[in-house]
C-alpha cells in the first residue's frame, strides 16, 4: 500500500486549501487515524514523515506504542471510560473526547499522580445525534467552566463527528457551529482554557473543515486505505 504517497497526496491537498482559505500551511495538523492499523504500517507512516497518531481503543493503543519508536506523538480520539484512563496516563498528549466532567475528574486524577497537564479537547454533539457521544451545544459553557477549574488539566478546543454525508459541502454548516461556539467560548476568557485547536474533518471532508477553521484533521483512510476488521 503506497502509504507515502497518499500521505504526500493529502499534504498537497492541505496546502491547496490552506491556500484559498488564506491559512498558513503549518496552521494546520494532520493527525493519522491509526486505529486496527497495525504497527508496520505506522512505521512505514513515520518513515514517511508522519509523526502525529491518533486512536481510539486503549488496549490496542497501549500495545502499539510499546511496539513503536517513542519519539512518535499519541492523541486518544476515541469514546472513553473512565476505568480506562490510568492506561493512557502519560502516554498521550492530547484527549480529544472528553464531553463529560466524571471523566475529566479521572483524567486530572491520573495525571495529577504524575505530576503532569494534559491537554484536553472537549467533544460536542454539533448534529444532537443519539448514536454519538459528546456534550450537548448548550451544555458546553457549563462543562468548560467545571473542567477548567480542574488540575492538571488545559482546555484547549472542541472536537466534534458531525452527521456523515457523502457531499462534504454537506458538513460546512456543522464545521461552522463548533468554530462558532469555539470562539463564544474564548470571549469568556477562562483560567485555563485556550480556544487554539478545533479538531474536525475526515478523509472525505477535511478540505471542508480546514476552511472553516481546523486545526487538527484526522485522517485514516485516505491514508492506509480502507480498514479491514476482524
Amino acid at each position: 500500500m503506497p502509504i507515502a504517497a497518499n500521505l504526500e497526496a493529502i499534504q498537497q491537498r492541505m496546502a491547496a486549501a490552506c491556500k484559498r482559505c488564506d491559512r498558513l500551511t503549518e496552521s494546520v495538523r494532520l493527525l493519522a487515524v491509526s486505529k486496527t492499523v497495525d504497527a508496520g504500517r505506522i512505521a512505514l507512516a513515520a518513515a514517511a514523515g508522519q509523526q502525529l497518531f491518533g486512536e481510539n481503543y486503549v488496549q490496542e493503543f497501549v500495545a502499539k506504542q510499546a511496539a513503536l519508536p517513542a519519539e512518535l506523538d499519541w492523541h486518544f480520539i476515541g469514546a472513553l471510560q473512565s476505568n480506562k484512563v490510568k492506561f493512557l496516563a502519560g502516554k498521550v498528549a492530547m484527549i480529544h473526547s472528553v464531553d463529560r466532567l466524571s471523566l475529566a475528574r479521572e483524567i486530572s486524577r491520573q495525571w495529577q499522580q504524575l505530576d503532569q497537564r494534559i491537554d484536553l479537547l472537549l467533544q460536542v454533539n454539533v448534529g444532537d445525534e443519539t448514536s454519538k457521544a459528546g456534550v450537548a451545544a448548550d451544555d458546553l459553557e457549563t462543562l468548560v467552566r467545571a473542567v477548567a477549574a480542574l488540575p492538571n488539566l488545559r482546555v484547549r478546543g472542541l472536537m466534534a463527528l458531525p452527521p456523515y454525508s457523502d457531499d462534504p459541502e454537506a458538513t460546512r454548516p456543522w464545521f461552522q457551529q463548533l468554530r462558532q461556539l469555539a470562539e463564544k467560548i474564548d470571549k469568556l476568557a477562562l483560567p485555563g482554557v485556550i480556544m487554539d485547536e478545533l479538531s474536525m474533518g475526515m478523509s472525505h471532508d477535511f478540505e471542508v473543515a480546514i476552511e472553516e477553521g481546523a486545526t487538527l484533521i484526522r485522517i485514516g483512510t485516505a491514508l492506509f486505505g480502507e480498514r479491514v476488521y476482524a
